[in-house]
Parts: C-alpha cells; structure tokens; sequence
C-alpha cells in the first residue's frame, strides 16, 4: 500500500509540474525513479549515440559496417531533423569512447531534459526490426511512440522483440526519462544491407524525431496506460544478464 500512495503522490507532482505542452511549458524536473507520467513539454533533447572509439559495437558481417558509425550518423540526422524546436545536446560528435557510467552522469545533469540512447543490434540471423528498451515509467509513452514510428517506417517490423522493459545503465540509472533505441539488426544480412543504406538511416531518423516532437507536444496521450513502477536498483557492470 505504502508504494502504491508514493506512485500516486508522483503522478500527482508531476502532473503539476510537467506543464501542457510547448515553449510555455514548465521544465520537466529531474527525478531518481521516474515513477510519474511521461514528459510534455520538455526542452531538451541528449542524442547518445552508442559505442564509439575503442568500442565499435556491432560489426555486420555482410557490410563491414560498424555500429558506432552508423549510431553516430543516425543520431546527428535526428540532431538536424528536429530543427530547432527543441534544444539538442550531442553526447558525442565524433568517434571517441565514453564509458556508460559517464553517460549517465552527463544526461542526469540537465532539467528539462530526456535521452534517447541510439544503437544498432546484433544476435541470432533471423531476427530483424527496430526495438526500444526502456525501465522508467515516464519511459514507457516515449519508449511507445518511437517503437510505433519505426515499425511503420521498416519492412517486416515485427520479427523481433519490439518494445522491452529492461533495467540497463541507460535506461535506469539516468534521472531524466530516457530510451535506447536498437534501430535493426546487423546480423540480419537483409537488414544490415538496408541499415547501410544513408536513404534508409534518414528514413529511421525521422521516425524518431517525429515521435520525440509528438511526446513533446501530447505527453502520454495516446500511448496506453501506465505500467506498474517497479522500485529496482541501479544498473551495474557486474549484474546478471538480463537482470
């Protein structure tokens, strides 16, 4: 009972707090848990893209093509497409190593702020298709709108896993609303074609910065009720897989 009061007391403040929308909007405060409805009205945006430097991520065998250079490019092109309506805040803009720790910290510093972590994925060949992990409940609508918009944007969307609740480093320890988006999978040889393709990653980078500015705009509406807040630690290093 105790948890469910504090839930509600948080939907409460921030439905107070989080304002209705645009550049008139209250910045949308920091919070350690996220146990409250998702941002409206936020004004800015961190593009983390994934790996880089020593850390190439993915590596298609198809292609050659690395992770880090496609996450790099796929988030300066949501940079350009959102086009001034909000703030951005690149967490790298060239191909250097930041440890995740140091992510988190950077992002956790900013009002008014939420972070979309942008990467590309790997695993068994038959999997294809974007998918957005998320853990804070003031996650879960943004999470919901990107997933939508590229599943409309891809062929066969839905041979994955879709949108995961998962506690990962950049989805629970930051203390902004935050995402990780896996735009497709490199291990696919269809898809680690397409993802090579520059016409494509601006196909995917659309879709994304179309959803940031509609969570900007509606908050929540639209996206379906709240999940459950779940009141797990921080992510770590040493955590089991998939804990």
């Amino acid at each position: 009972m105790r948890e469910l009061a504090v839930f509600v007391l948080a939907l409460v403040i921030a439905s107070c707090g989080s304002g209705g929308g645009g550049a008139g909007a209250v910045s949308y405060k920091r919070d350690d848990w996220g146990h409250r409805p998702g941002p409206q009205g936020f004004t800015t945006v961190i593009l983390d893209a994934g790996h880089g430097g020593k850390d190439s991520g993915a590596v298609s065998r198809t292609t050659g093509a690395q992770e880090k250079a496609l996450a790099l490019d796929t988030a300066n092109r949501v940079r350009k497409k959102l086009g001034g309506k909000v703030k951005v805040v690149m967490m790298r803009r060239g191909d250097h190593f930041i440890d995740l720790d140091d992510r988190v910290d950077l992002a956790s510093k900013r009002d008014g702020a939420i972070l979309v972590s942008i990467h590309y994925n790997s695993g068994p060949s038959h999997l294809r298709g974007p998918e957005t992990y998320w853990w804070r409940v003031d996650s879960h609508g943004l999470a919901t709108r990107i997933q939508r918009a590229l599943e409309r944007a891809v062929p066969r969307p839905h041979d994955n896993r879709g949108q995961v609740r998962r506690r990962l480093r950049l989805t629970r320890n930051p203390n902004v609303p935050s995402v990780l988006v896996e735009c497709g999978y490199l291990s696919n040889p269809a898809e680690a074609r397409m993802c090579n393709s520059s016409g494509y990653r601006d196909k995917l980078a659309s879709a994304i910065a179309g959803a940031i500015l509609d969570q900007q705009r509606m908050g929540d509406s639209g996206t379906g009720a709240l999940p459950k807040p779940i009141n797990a630690p921080p992510s770590r290093p040493t955590d089991a897989p998939g804990s």
